[in-house]
């Protein structure tokens, strides 16, 4: 039925969200930084902000490797050091 197909897609998209914001927490440079994982339909979009432009690859690099995600829109903004 078309219910049980949106609630299989719901629950993937919260399972590629867990899995990605626990990806960044093992990742030391990533776990400190406020970044916000929403998935809508195996699309994942990377929002906040980074210290370097390095963390930023990283952090696409990995959402982009975890089961299911078909795409990744990085909106992570480098935000100064002080």
């Amino acid at each position: 039925s078309e219910q049980s197909d949106k609630a299989g897609v719901a629950v993937d998209d919260v399972e590629i969200t867990a899995k990605i914001k626990a990806a960044f927490f093992a990742e030391s440079g990533l776990k400190t930084l406020q970044i916000s994982v929403e998935t809508i339909k195996g699309v994942v979009t990377l929002s906040g902000s980074v210290d370097s432009l390095s963390n930023s690859d990283i952090a696409q690099r990995m959402a982009g490797a975890v089961t299911g995600v078909s795409k990744v829109n990085n909106r992570l903004v480098l935000k100064s050091v002080k």
